[in-house]
Order: structure tokens, then sequence, then C-alpha cells
């Protein structure tokens, strides 16, 4: 084939194994459906604050630091200090689920950017991700060059960002049709599966 196809075709692959993690439920998901009720855009602002450490992610292990992260001392710290991290942000939500609808558009904790960033440096299996499946893609987008790269890396952003808006946007847009009950009870189970996967990180520590 010729290798300006091969390209297209291991974009194409990009997509599909990416969303296999994107749409995956994690504590991603749960904040943008969180914040997704106030704000439709919400899940654009955690798909930049996800990029400001996947892309510099995904550099690092481009130029050949993927090691670093199966030390065992980088898992630990990581599963500790992010499994308490999400502990933190799914108490917070489980609170706020509670509020009046006046207190509303007070944002309650992180910002929608800043829990991109925060819920992603708190997963300890998107530093595994990386390490395994996506460390092989990179390794195979290496073999277009830099462009190829970079390709990947947009191409691959592009899939968090996306999903993160149809997210967000579709609670925002359906949000008229839910009772008071119905947002105590989805706030709250996202709020758990924040505190679960932060109690399941630090666990895994030990394990």
């Amino acid at each position: 084939m010729e290798p300006v196809t091969d390209l297209y075709l291991f974009l194409l692959s990009t997509v599909f194994i990416s969303l296999t993690g994107v749409m995956s439920p994690g504590p991603v998901f749960a904040v943008t459906v969180t914040k997704g009720y106030k704000d439709r855009k919400a899940g654009a602002l955690i798909a930049f604050g996800h990029g400001v450490i996947e892309f510099p992610l995904m550099t690092l292990i481009y130029l050949g630091f993927a090691s670093f992260f199966a030390f065992s001392q980088t898992k630990i710290a990581i599963g500790l200090i992010g499994g308490l991290m999400l502990v933190y942000m799914g108490l917070e939500m489980f609170k706020a689920r509670r509020r009046t609808e006046d207190k509303e558009d007070k944002d309650v904790g992180h910002g929608s950017f800043a829990a991109g960033i925060v819920t992603t440096i708190a997963n300890p299996y998107f530093f595994l991700w990386w390490a395994t499946i996506g460390l092989a893609l990179i390794r195979n987008a290496s073999d277009f060059g830099t462009w190829g790269f970079l390709f990947f890396a947009v191409v691959h952003w592009l899939c968090d960002f996306l999903w993160d808006l149809f997210v967000s946007f579709s609670v925002f847009k359906s949000r008229h049709l839910w009772s008071w009950r119905t947002r105590e009870v989805v706030f709250g189970l996202c709020s758990v599966l924040l505190i679960g996967f932060g109690a399941w990180f630090i666990f895994s520590v030990w394990v």
C-alpha cells in the first residue's frame, strides 16, 4: 500500500481503539455528567484539561520514557495520591447532590477544566493504558515519522474531546426531563463511582 493509505488506515484503527477507552465509565465520565448538568460545554473544558496531561505524556512515551511508568514506586505514588484525590472529589460531589437550584450556578469544587486535569492525573489506569496499549500505538505511529505521531496524538485526543462534549451536551439538553430526585440519584451514583475508583486505586497498590 501507499504510505499515505497506510497512515489513513492506522488513524482509523486509532479511532476505534481510542474509543474503547474513552467511552468506558470512569472518573472523567462521572465529572462530565455532573458538570454537564450545569454547562453544555463542560465536556470540552474537561477534554482540554485531560489534554494538558495527555499530550505531554504521549510526547514522553514517543521520546522513550515509557519505562518510567512501569516502576513500582511510580505506580504506588500514582495509586495512593490519585486514589485520595478521587475520594475527595467524590465526597464533595456527594455533598453537592442536594444543593438547591438557586445555588446550582455556583460551581462546587473543581471547575470543569481543573476537573479534567485532576481526574486524569488521579487515574492510575490512564497511565497503565498508555504504558501498554498506548505505547504500541505510538510505536506504530512513529513508523510514519514525527508527522505520523502528531496526527495520531491529535486524532486520539479528538476522540476524548468529541465524546466528552457529546456527554455534557446530552446531559444539559435533557436536564429539563430530570426530576429533583433523578438529579440527586445521578449525582449520588457519580460520586459513588469516583469514591469507588479512588478506594480501588488505593487498595490495588497493596495487592
